[in-house]
């Protein structure tokens, strides 16, 4: 397992586990139909590798890759029946680098990008409603928004040298979007759940001199959230 994924498991995984154990000593609770819920929480989004080759003017094989970041989560549930569920994902902006690869890879970053990602799913919960563990996969569509595109000084030595500042602009999108993940009933009120999302992604850096990237980021999400039943 690289850094990377070991820091997801110290963020996220553990204190699920943690949940898990405690929820070992209480007793199970439904979330039936017409229950609402709450759950707050964080994720770590990780797009997949790099981008396509840049348009001319620019070095063969030269590439671009974003890096994966952290953010707070606010998921809103309805159950619509006892084993239907919808959600809405919402929460703040994901910060992520924009960094050299390809011929690009000894430039270090080139930018940094914010993304919204408001995602809307429909879940199926398998298990007995009174479970205590309640696995579940579900289907949405999410809605990538980038904004704050801010390019490095790099950036501008690379693609307009002596010349000013390069800005670029990532497309927004919207893609299917896959989940699995299991809640755990804490109490009657509370639980906690774990979500892998994986999103089919594709869209487009377009820079202030006029080169294109074509980029299949394809995101994979993992978020836990404590959440509560209404």
């Amino acid at each position: 397992m690289n850094q990377r994924w070991n820091h997801v498991v110290t963020l996220f995984v553990t204190p699920l586990m943690a949940a898990c154990a405690i929820a070992m000593a209480a007793n199970a609770s439904a979330q039936g139909a017409g229950q609402f819920t709450v759950k707050v929480g964080a994720g770590n989004m990780s797009p997949k590798g790099d981008s396509g080759d840049m348009s001319a003017p620019a070095l063969p094989g030269s590439k671009v890759a974003l890096g994966s970041g952290t953010a707070p989560v606010l998921i809103v549930g309805y159950s619509l029946t006892d084993n239907i569920s919808a959600e809405l994902d919402l929460g703040l902006p994901y910060k992520l680098k924009l960094n050299g690869a390809g011929a690009l890879a000894g430039s270090g970053q080139l930018g940094t990008v914010e993304l919204l990602r408001p995602s809307a799913s429909i879940q199926y919960r398998f298990m007995p409603l009174a479970s205590m563990m309640r696995p579940f996969v579900g289907l949405g569509v999410t809605y990538a928004r980038f904004q704050k595109e801010t390019g490095s000084g790099t950036l501008t030595a690379l693609l307009n040298t002596g010349g000013p500042a390069t800005t670029f602009a990532i497309g927004a999108k919207a893609a299917a979007t896959l989940q699995a993940g299991v809640a755990v009933n804490v109490d009657p009120r509370w639980f906690a759940d774990l979500t892998v999302t994986k999103s089919t992604l594709r869209t487009q850096i377009q820079y202030s001199t006029g080169q294109t990237h074509r980029m299949r980021l394809d995101p994979l999400a993992v978020i836990v959230a404590v959440g509560y039943k209404f």
